[in-house]
């Protein structure tokens, strides 16, 4: 299946809002709506293109933690499922093998850390060791915006597109540190639950399907909602199958990198259009990052040309990445 300018247009202009009618994202393109429309469910069939809606962690108090968890390769893909059914995780995959499953998990701030990221594990005889890190400051990805891949449109295509009313707790024309995001952490009420999970499973549902999910009238459907993107507690993010434009090498970093170095190579990351997600951690290694190349001869350059080349990295691990068994919202079985 081939994928032209235009479906990489209409990605982008998802990620500027995901909540964008065909008729706007036509208009900001310069072709009609019904061609919009054609091209948005091609790319849901063929390309698994999904907008979800998610609760920015950093608005409300939470933190994110990474897990890394070795196990028999028998047992990996059994675990990484009963992980990605679990609500607070956000992403799950195999990598390394096979043998190891990384995945995101959002706590409260104020919670029992120790309960809700190790007590709450999946119980396996073959689970080797896990370790968990702490994302303690965000470059790249999610909450803090697109990465270099998003590149069809134009400055003035993207001010088109961009929501009105309070921005965002980040720019589309490029990232904002997500410690920007000002004011105390805002709270949501378990009668949000309802509208955050539709929102995960299609963040472009309809407010009358919306309505039903919640029991809500539909103008507190909207006002909710308005409140919640307006304070930055809901954010809009795209998921897609990579390899369907072409990327067939998504690869996991972890990299030690001296700590008066940090800022300056998690901030370089910023610029590389192979990165798609990357961050400061607590451990050892102390900087995670997402990187989609072509194929692993590209993988190879970029390693040898443009990591190697960052002063302060003392030690690059990679891991390929073999399987997304949940991406953003729910569980996928992608890669």
């Amino acid at each position: 299946m081939e994928f032209d300018t235009l479906d990489q247009q209409i990605v982008h202009a998802l990620r500027v809002d995901g909540r964008a009618g065909y008729r706007e994202i036509g208009a900001a393109l310069g072709v009609s709506d019904q061609t919009i429309a054609r091209r948005y469910r091609k790319l849901r069939e063929t390309a698994g293109v999904r907008v979800i809606g998610l609760p920015n962690p950093i608005r409300l108090g939470y933190e994110t933690w990474m897990l890394r968890l070795h196990t028999g390769p028998d047992m990996a893909m059994t675990l990484a499922r009963a992980l990605a059914r679990r609500s607070d995780t956000s992403w799950v995959s195999l990598s390394s093998g096979g043998t190891e499953v990384a995945c995101n998990v959002r706590v409260p701030a104020h919670a029992d850390r120790e309960s809700l990221l190790l007590e709450k594990l999946p119980r396996t005889p073959r689970l080797v060791s896990v370790s968990a890190h702490c994302l303690i400051h965000h470059f790249v990805g999610g909450v803090v915006g697109p990465d270099r891949h998003d590149d069809s449109l134009t400055r003035a295509q993207i001010e088109l597109l961009t929501p009105a009313g309070p921005p965002p707790p980040y720019s589309h024309v490029g990232p904002v540190p997500a410690t920007s995001a000002a004011g105390p952490p805002v709270r949501l009420s378990g009668e949000d639950d309802a509208l955050l999970e539709a929102l995960a499973r299609d963040g472009r549902t309809g407010y009358a399907e919306l309505s039903t999910a919640t029991g809500w009238p539909e103008s507190t459907v909207r006002r909710r909602m308005r409140e919640l993107r307006g304070s930055g507690a809901l954010y809009y993010d795209v998921e897609l199958k990579s390899f369907m434009f072409g990327f067939l090498a998504p690869v996991q970093l972890w990299l030690t990198v001296a700590p008066a170095h940090l800022a300056a190579v998690g901030q370089a990351l910023t610029e590389h259009e192979e990165v798609v997600f990357a961050a400061a951690t607590t451990g050892a290694t102390n900087l995670v990052a997402i990187v989609v190349c072509r194929d692993m001869p590209a993988f190879y350059r970029y390693l040898t040309e443009r990591v190697s080349g960052l002063d302060g990295v003392d030690r690059v691990e990679s891991a390929p990445l073999l399987r997304h068994v949940k991406q953003l919202g729910s569980v996928t079985g992608m890669l």
